[in-house]
């Protein structure tokens, strides 16, 4: 599928295996899912460009690289998304970091934007948008599409787990944008859950129902 990337380690597959598991506990749920987030974030930043930097090590002058232009920006989608930004954190701790809060609107079952927090210059920098489950693909698209009109041109989106509804739904709305993900399920059940999934990702990240 254009422009989709289902990731694929030895490393990543046992730990979505953990993370599918109903017996991994809240604590192990979480420790996972942050070890997760730091593996899949190797792969979305691989393409990060560099410049060159002159330093001193202790034995002498020489040309290394650091990465060049601001600093990437990662935006999570709350709550659950939470659980990939700190591990994303852990590989690129001087990111900025933006969250946009979206419930699902009872009676149009549409995402309503109830939180926005986002760097002043968001739109000079690469954002990452996190969200743990690609489902019907329907908070994803709202995020996205709230970041373009904040300015961000260039924008990668990733999550553990999608379906193949979510995840053609949200390559239609925005084509522009990169989706990572830790692996494509079968499908979407008629209440929206990703089959087999891992369940409610938010409940198992905080131990809630």
């Amino acid at each position: 599928m254009p422009n989709v990337t289902e990731l694929d380690h030895p490393l990543l597959r046992h730990k979505l295996a953990l993370l599918r598991d109903k017996t991994t506990t809240t604590g192990m749920f979480r420790q996972v899912a942050r070890e997760v987030s730091l593996l899949m974030a190797y792969e979305v930043t691989r393409d990060l460009k560099l410049e060159p930097i002159q330093i001193e090590t202790p034995l002498e002058t020489m040309q290394a690289e650091h990465l060049a232009g601001k600093k990437l920006c990662i935006v999570s989608i709350l709550r659950a998304g939470n659980g990939i930004l700190d591990g994303m954190l852990d590989l690129i701790p001087s990111a900025r970091v933006g969250h946009i809060g979206l419930y699902r609107d009872p009676t149009t079952l549409r995402p309503v934007e109830y939180y926005l927090k986002l760097p002043n210059d968001i739109a000079d920098r690469l954002v990452i948008l996190v969200d743990p489950m690609l489902a019907t693909g329907h908070s994803a698209m709202a995020a996205a599409s709230r970041l373009k009109q904040a300015g961000v041109k260039a924008m990668k989106f990733v999550c553990l787990l999608a379906a193949p509804e979510g995840v053609a739904a949200f390559t239609e709305a925005h084509p522009d944008v990169p989706v990572f993900t830790g692996a494509i399920d079968r499908q979407l059940d008629s209440h929206g859950y990703i089959r087999p999934g891992l369940g409610d990702a938010g409940d198992r990240f905080y131990g809630t129902r």
